[in-house]
C-alpha cells in the first residue's frame, strides 16, 4: 500500500516548459489512458476514493503541462480489494484498449494483477500493458516475482522496516515489541522483517507477542490490544493500513494503551481523527514523504485539501505522472514497450529528491522519513483531518540507506 505523504519540490513539473521547447515530440497531444483498480467500496473505500480524487486533481495540474505534452485520462474500476474482481476489471480495461494500469491497495491483489498483466502481454504481442505500482509493498513483487511490466513506486516493506529498525536501535526505551498485522502478503512480511532487523540491530529487544487478522474485516480491536497490553509490550509494530490502523488505535486509546505505535500507514483517510490528542508523541511514521515538507507538493496539498476536505497523501501517484511524463518524451512515444524500456533506469528530481526506478528489479529507489504524531505548529503547521496535530519530521533516511538488495532475475522481451 502506500504512506504519508507531503512532498519538498515539485522539479520535474517545474522544468516542463523547457523541455517541451528542446524536444521534439511525435506523441505531443496524444491522450493516454489510466486504469485505475483498487477499492472504491467497503471498509478500505475511503482511501480508494481518496486516490482517485488525488489522480483527478494531480492530472488537472499535468494535462496543462508535462514533458511528453500528452493528455493523461483517468477510468477508475472499483476491484472491491478482490482479486477476482480485480482480473474482471483488468480483463474491461484491456478490452477498452488502455495500457497503463495502477493499483496499489493490497500486495494480495497486486499479485493477482501482475500475473494477469504477465498472461496478457505474452498472448497479445503489440498490445502490451504497463502496471504502475503506487502501494503494494510486498518485497516479493520485486524479487521472486518480478516481471518487466511491473514498476513499483513506493518503497518496499523491508525498505521501511530497515528505517524504522534504524531508528529504534537508538531508542533505548524499546524492549518488548509486539507484532499485529493484516493476514496477508504485506502483514506476513511486516512480521518477517521486523525480526530480522531487530535481531540483527538489537538483539536485547523482545517479541513478546504476535498476531495476525483478516483484513478489512476487524470492527473491534479490543480483543488485540487486551492481548497487546496483557503482553507488557511497550512497543506495537504495524503495517496496518486504513480502516485496520485507525480502529486498531481508537481501541488502544479508549482502553488506556499508551504504548509506542510504529506505523506504514498513519496518513490514510480516518486514522487520523482516529489517533487525535491521545496519540500525541506514540505514533511514529515511515514513509517516502511527510505533511510538512514545503515546496510545491505542500502548495498542491493545501490546494487539494480546500478543494475536496480531504488531504493528499499518495504522493507516489505524483512519482507515477513524473516517470510517464519525461519517459514518453524521452521515447518520443505513448508505445507501452518504448516506455518500459526508457522507465528502466532513470533517475528524476521528484518531490523528496533524488530517485532513480532500479534497473535490475523496478523498484524505485528514494528517501524515507521518520515522523512523529504532535501538535501542530508554526514550525510543522500541516493538521489532517482538521485535528490540531501532525506528523513532524524525526529523521531522514537517504536512497543509500533506505535501499535493500533485490534477488531478481529480470528477464526482458
Amino acid at each position: 500500500m502506500y504512506s504519508s505523504k507531503r512532498t519538498l519540490t515539485m522539479t520535474a513539473a517545474a522544468v516542463t516548459l523547457s523541455l517541451m521547447a528542446g524536444t521534439a515530440l511525435a506523441q505531443k497531444g496524444e491522450t493516454v489512458k489510466i486504469a485505475f483498480i483498487d477499492p472504491l467500496s467497503g471498509l478500505l473505500g475511503p482511501v480508494g476514493q481518496n486516490q482517485v480524487k488525488t489522480l483527478q486533481f494531480l492530472l488537472e495540474k499535468y494535462n496543462k503541462s508535462n514533458p511528453a505534452g500528452v493528455k493523461f485520462e483517468l477510468v477508475t474500476f472499483d476491484n472491491k480489494l478482490s482479486p477476482a474482481e480485480t482480473l474482471t476489471a483488468f480483463k474491461a480495461a484491456t478490452d477498452q484498449g488502455i495500457r497503463y494500469v495502477t493499483q496499489g491497495d493490497s500486495s494480495g491483489v497486486a499479485a493477482a494483477l501482475l500475473d494477469a498483466v504477465i498472461k496478457h502481454n505474452e498472448r497479445n504481442p503489440g498490445k502490451e500493458v504497463v502496471y504502475l505500482n503506487h502501494s503494494a509493498v510486498d518485497p516479493d513483487l520485486t524479487n521472486s516475482k518480478c516481471n518487466y511490466w511491473h514498476f513499483r513506486f513506493d518503497a518496499d516493506t523491508s525498505m521501511k522496516m530497515e528505517a524504522i529498525t534504524t531508528y529504534m536501535k537508538d531508542m533505548p526505551d524499546v524492549k518488548k515489541v509486539f507484532l499485529l498485522n493484516q493476514n496477508y502478503a504485506h502483514g506476513h512480511q511486516v512480521a518477517k522483517y521486523a525480526k530480522e532487523l531487530l535481531a540483527r540491530k538489537r538483539p536485547d529487544v523482545q517479541i513478546v507477542g504476535e498476531d495476525l487478522h483478516p483484513i478489512a474485516q476487524v470492527r473491534d480491536f479490543a480483543p488485540y490490544v487486551a492481548k497487546i497490553k496483557a503482553s507488557g509490550a511497550d512497543t506495537v509494530i504495524t503495517g496496518n493500513w486504513g480502516s485496520d490502523l485507525g480502529l486498531l488505535i481508537k481501541a488502544a486509546n479508549e482502553a488506556g494503551y499508551n504504548g509506542k505505535f510504529f506505523t506504514y500507514y498513519t496518513s490514510t483517510t480516518g486514522t487520523p481523527t482516529a489517533i487525535g490528542s491521545a496519540g500525541a508523541g506514540r505514533i511514529y511514521q515511515v514513509a517516502y514523504s511527510h505533511y510538512n515538507m514545503g515546496g510545491q507538493t505542500q502548495q498542491w496539498g493545501d490546494e487539494y485539501k480546500a478543494k475536496f476536505k480531504d488531504d493528499l497523501y499518495t504522493n507516489s501517484l505524483v512519482h507515477i505522472l513524473n516517470y510517464l511524463g519525461q519517459a514518453m518524451a524521452n521515447a518520443k512515444s505513448t508505445d507501452p514497450v518504448k516506455v518500459a524500456a526508457a522507465l528502466e533506469g532513470l533517475t528524476l528530481k521528484s518531490f523528496n529528491g533524488e530517485v532513480t526506478m532500479r534497473k535490475t528489479d523496478h523498484q524505485l529507489q528514494q528517501p524515507l522519513y521518520m515522523t512523529r504524531w504532535e501538535k501542530a505548529s508554526k514550525q510543522y503547521p500541516y493538521s489532517p483531518e482538521d485535528t490540531g496535530y501532525t506528523l513532524a519530521p524525526l529523521k531522514t533516511y537517504e536512497s543509500y540507506v533506505s535501499s535493500t538488495p533485490t534477488s531478481c532475475q529480470m528477464k526482458r522481451p
